[in-house]
């Protein structure tokens, strides 16, 4: 029965929107990359990255382009578990499916899903297959489920107070000047003139920076954070329509027997 069960299973094609996530991810990371490539072109960023003294626009940058990295990582293992998840759900939905809860789920396509089958069965055999509450074992599921995805709303805060940081430097720096300012002195003026300049571009460019960085990562962190909720709600109407229902019956079963002998 488990060579049987595995077949069908391992031809079984895979759902488009399985990878919609991580091909979402794609899209605006490219288009990203695209927006990048002409504000390079144009200068922007070399003005940007050479008029900060600081060099805050570059730990932004450089802190934006790992947080894309762990995004694209996390992205990918949900939609692993999406494709697990439907692949349980197609095992479970054949014919004679509900054999596979015999085992254990152990023949099962491996992940968080089928953990959480698994802590099923293994709950109900031990209250002897009197009804299942999941309710822990769901809060367990979305967590595991949820990972590191909260480091998405750490990096848009400290990005955004990068950028804050940046501003309040760069006034610092156009203010400075004014203190010891002698408006007699032109050489003096013309020297303050460029140092307030130079303290004007530090702050609207970190700003900038700052901004656009925690704006992009939040509609990253935001798209990997539906997409974990979607596979949740595949996890939670699977069992509750292929899971708890079998075994339930199953405790019937086995309480109809007792009373019989």
């Amino acid at each position: 029965m488990s060579s049987m069960t595995m077949g069908p299973m391992a031809r079984q094609p895979a759902d488009p929107s399985e990878r919609s996530a991580l091909l979402f991810w794609m899209i605006f990371t490219g288009l990203s990359i695209f927006a990048v490539v002409l504000l390079w072109r144009f200068g922007l960023i070399r003005l940007m990255l050479t008029s900060d003294r600081t060099y805050i626009s570059s730990v932004i940058a450089v802190l934006y382009v790992l947080t894309c990295g762990h995004c694209f990582l996390r992205t990918r293992a949900i939609a692993r578990e999406g494709a697990s998840a439907q692949r349980c759900r197609a095992a479970l939905a054949a014919p004679e499916g509900s054999k596979v809860l015999d085992t254990g789920a152990a023949t099962l396509p491996r992940g968080l899903v089928r953990d959480h089958i698994e802590s099923l069965v293994t709950k109900a055999a031990a209250q002897d297959y009197r009804p299942v509450d999941q309710t822990l074992l769901l809060r367990t599921l979305a967590d595991r489920l949820r990972g590191s995805n909260g480091f998405g709303a750490f990096v848009s805060d400290t990005l955004t107070k990068l950028g804050l940081l940046g501003t309040i430097i760069g006034f610092i720096i156009m203010l400075a000047p004014i203190a010891g300012l002698d408006a007699a002195d032109k050489v003096a003026m013309r020297s303050s003139m460029g140092l307030m300049s130079d303290g004007m571009a530090v702050a609207m460019y970190t700003t900038l920076a700052g901004l656009v960085g925690s704006i992009l990562v939040r509609v990253q962190y935001y798209m990997l954070d539906a997409a974990t909720q979607r596979v949740f709600s595949d996890a939670v109407v699977l069992t509750e329509t292929y899971v708890t229902p079998v075994l339930e019956r199953k405790g019937a079963g086995l309480k109809g027997a007792g009373t019989a002998s």
